[in-house]
């Protein structure tokens, strides 16, 4: 099981998590849509496409509960016809991150929402007191950041 991070504290809580709910891809973002980690993904532009789409999705429902019932939509649920995804906000003392995993029949949308309680806990958990200081992301140097984490990701780094 290969799990890559760019944040060495986040790799115990998603190795578990992945191990226990037996979920086929796991992804954990900033809501910025920045990759934090990931499991399962191949190819770069994979992780790429699916943090854009995954903060996309959150910053949406948030905002779509909100206008209809006042409150943010959370622990979204899509099922497939192969394969089912999962996608929620999972909170720590370093400030909220958008998780979203996918997972066939091997598991059930039951053991996954479980285990990504569980998940939660652990990585608030995990979470060091003090965020390392990092420089905001502007325009100029989006691109340069995402390419540095996702190198560091695959290795490449």
């Amino acid at each position: 099981m290969s799990i890559t991070t760019v944040e060495t504290w986040v790799e115990p809580p998603l190795r578990k998590f992945v191990e226990e709910a037996r979920t086929v891809l796991a992804l954990l973002l900033h809501p910025s849509g920045q990759v934090v980690a990931q499991f399962g993904f191949v190819r770069a532009v994979d992780v790429m496409s699916a943090c854009a789409l995954a903060a996309a999705i959150h910053a949406s429902a948030g905002e779509l509960g909100k206008q209809l019932e006042g409150k943010a939509f959370r622990g979204l649920h899509h099922p497939g016809r192969e394969r089912q995804l999962y996608l929620a906000e999972a909170a720590t003392q370093r400030g909220n991150f958008i998780f979203l995993t996918v997972f066939d029949q091997e598991s059930s949308l039951g053991l996954v929402r479980l285990y990504f309680d569980e998940f939660c806990k652990n990585l608030a958990a995990a979470a060091p007191a003090e965020a390392r200081r990092a420089e905001p992301v502007i325009e100029e140097s989006f691109e340069g950041e995402l390419n540095r984490n996702l190198a560091a990701l695959f290795g490449r780094g």
